[in-house]
């Protein structure tokens, strides 16, 4: 590979090779941009995240074949009153309008006129201010009808009774959620260009410097997007939130790559003195290390094949695209770009033919000079510092209410709030529990099984909701004392799943019990998770810990290079934590997030490790171990730091994100970064080295 990577880059420094390059590239983003489907054309607000095995999933297949009607997108409209009592009647001549209105899609809608009064207080708060009214539509709508049917109903009803309305329950979230990711992904993009813009300009003070990883990221951009699009065209479903992070993973990984290439080319300009080769010999030392990170950041994203969890399955062939795209421009668009600008790049500080590369007095000469000199109180104080961070992993508390990660003012999440304070925790998403027999169901066995449902832990109430027809099956509600999305109530339903077969029994039915709802799909997103969190970091471990030994054809070295990078990531999940809840009042974090940091701080820090190394070994052909650390550390301190800091920033940009999740994942990658830069690859690995490498007699 190396022969042949080098036959590429080799083209690509010659004049000719130069302009062929960059014609193919921009031939590549016409066609893309004037024949393939853009990847917004296909972006959805989610995907299936559970397995089809999933129990809660098996469940719902099983409710909808016993009840054919009971598919459908379930919403509760919330009705607050600020002057007292709401009115019933006009409440009720409300409803009647909405169902005589024909609303597109909705298919069942309670109502209040043909109710009797103690049938009506179920659906009103103790004050009687504020109602619930469950509601569902059909689940063919998009989500742009969905929201117009909704809009229709609120108008209607906000009309009639004067009250303040919310549409909340899978309906209202499914909109919100659309509208929140569309407007955010234009804020995600413009800040990620701006940043990058500024930190590129403010680093190295050159405007060509800052604006030609700008373009390079913007043309692999395209083409990326437009390779989605055909993937999508072909039944890939793009996910929102995987899309706004593919975004982040392209600039950060395309201008972190430019860093790696433009900064061996300002050594090699001093070496050479036609620029083209400069080029030359600066890839040939910088392509494969270049080329090697980024297939090691495209074979970790693929690995995300191997979860379960649909959400991770998803990131696989977008991250996976878009990683493979990048790996060719960094040795192909990339110093073509450079390339064509020469020294000119580097205006106003343009590096001379025969100036000396390296002032002995740099900070990242003298950061190698106290490393090589002191390894093991270098090494020794650094894991001191990434142990205790680490620690703080052990206070770490899941948040499985997903609404609560939205921001406060979403009309979904206000009402959601309002039924959370005014009616019992458990009414939030009480829980279908389906009993199918294989003869028909008497009424004494219906009572039987719900008096059995009844006693369970933290069971505050069952109720029949319906049998079918057949007579095979009868439909429970079942609600908890604690919020369907705690802990307590999803540990008492696991419970209760494990121990189905006993709650048969002592009915004195024969028969199966199967449980849907909300709290059982978070129950089964639990389990699917910490399965995949573990295969996941196994099969990455693996895999990076192979690539090295490949790389640095040693067996030792990749021990301690992976050994740092784990270590990164435990003390970035457990510092990112603490700083978390002392800066931004956020003391519990989505079970997402464990890992996406894991994904990208380990496929991303292996960058800067291969860097490092790379360089290391290049010198250490013709020096000492010590020299040889001494001079890698100096010559990549500067680039990897610069990097770093971009990146970080980069990540740090899905802070203006409105999702707690990805506000709380960028500030994790963005501190687990600055943790890698400036303490792993700056002061213990080289560290690591300089006690673990000896020299050859």
């Amino acid at each position: 590979m190396k022969k042949a990577l080098r036959h590429v880059t080799d083209f690509v420094a010659k004049k000719s090779g130069m302009w062929t390059t960059l014609g193919i590239w921009l031939a590549i983003t016409v066609l893309l941009t004037v024949f393939a489907p853009s990847a917004s054309e296909y972006k959805v607000s989610s995907v299936d995240s559970l397995p089809e095995d999933a129990k809660s999933v098996i469940a719902q297949k099983n409710i909808d074949e016993h009840f054919k009607d009971a598919e459908s997108i379930p919403g509760i409209l919330v009705l607050q009153s600020e002057e007292g009592e709401i009115n019933v009647e006009a409440l009720g001549l409300a409803l009647d309008k909405v169902s005589s209105a024909n609303i597109n899609g909705l298919k069942e809608m309670i109502s209040f006129s043909s109710l009797p009064p103690q049938a009506l207080a179920g659906f009103f708060s103790e004050d009687k201010n504020t109602v619930v009214i469950p509601f569902s539509f059909d689940p063919s709508l998009e989500t742009d009808e969905l929201e117009a049917s909704l809009e229709a109903t609120k108008k209607i009803v906000t009309d009639e009774t004067g009250s303040t309305v919310y549409m909340t329950g899978p309906a209202g979230i499914a909109v919100d959620t659309t509208n929140l990711f569309s407007r955010a992904d234009v804020v995600l993009l413009l800040s990620t260009v701006g940043i990058i813009l500024i930190l590129l300009m403010v680093i190295y003070r050159s405007p060509l410097l800052a604006l030609i990883p700008l373009l390079a990221a913007a043309i692999v951009y395209q083409v990326v997007n437009q390779l989605l699009g055909i993937l999508g065209a072909n039944g890939l479903e793009l996910a929102s939130q995987s899309v706004s992070i593919m975004s982040i993973l392209l600039f950060a990984a395309t201008i972190d790559y430019s860093l790696f290439v433009f900064s061996r080319y300002r050594e090699e300009l001093k070496n050479y003195e036609q620029k083209f080769d400069a080029m030359k010999w600066a890839m040939r030392e910088t392509g494969i290390p270049v080329f090697f990170a980024g297939g090691t950041v495209f074979v970790a994203m693929l690995v995300l094949f191997f979860a379960n969890f649909g959400d991770y399955k998803n990131f696989a062939p977008i991250f996976g695209t878009t990683m493979f795209v990048i790996m060719f421009a960094s040795v192909t668009l990339i110093p073509a770009l450079f390339t064509l600008f020469g020294r000119k790049s580097f205006w106003p500080r343009i590096p001379k033919y025969e100036e000396q590369e390296v002032k002995a007095s740099s900070l990242w000469n003298k950061i190698g000079s106290f490393v090589v000199n002191k390894p093991l109180i270098a090494a020794f104080s650094i894991l001191i510092i990434l142990v205790v961070s680490a620690l703080n992993m052990f206070n770490m508390k899941y948040e499985f209410d997903t609404i609560k990660s939205f921001p406060d003012d979403m009309p979904s999440r206000e009402g959601y709030e309002i039924i959370e304070e005014k009616f019992e925790k458990g009414d939030l998403a009480p829980t279908t529990v389906l009993f199918e027999s294989a003869s028909e169901i008497t009424e004494d066995v219906e009572a039987s099984v719900m008096e059995q449902l009844s006693k369970q832990e933290l069971v505050s109430s069952v109720r029949p909701t319906g049998v079918s027809e057949d007579g095979l099956a009868v439909q429970y509600q079942l609600t908890f004392g604690e919020s369907p999305y705690s802990e307590k109530s999803m540990d008492a339903l696991e419970e209760m799943v494990r121990n189905a077969e006993n709650i048969v029994k002592a009915s004195n039915a024969e028969g199966e019990l199967f449980f849907a709802g909300e709290t059982a799909i978070k129950v089964d997103d639990r389990s699917v998770n910490d399965r995949d969190l573990i295969v996941i970091v196994l099969l990455e471990t693996l895999l990076i810990f192979t690539l090295l030994i490949v790389l640095t054809r040693s067996l030792k070295m990749p021990i301690y290079m992976m050994g740092t990078i784990l270590l990164s990531f435990l003390a970035a999940l457990g510092l990112g934590m603490f700083l978390s809840n002392l800066f931004f009042d956020i003391d519990t974090i989505s079970n997402r997030v464990p890992l996406y940091s894991f994904v990208f701080l380990v496929a991303l820090g292996i960058d800067y490790n291969i860097i490092l190394i790379s360089r290391f070994l290049e010198e250490r052909k013709k020096h000492h171990v010590k020299e040889a650390v001494q001079i890698a550390v100096t010559n990549t301190g500067g680039v990897i730091s610069s990097a770093g800091i971009l990146l970080a920033a980069t990540f740090a940009v899905l802070m203006t994100q409105p999702i707690q999740l990805l506000f709380v994942f960028g500030f994790i990658v963005a501190v687990g970064i600055i943790l890698d830069t400036f303490l792993i690859r700056g002061i213990l690995l080289p560290a690591l080295i300089v006690l673990f490498e000896k020299d050859k007699n």
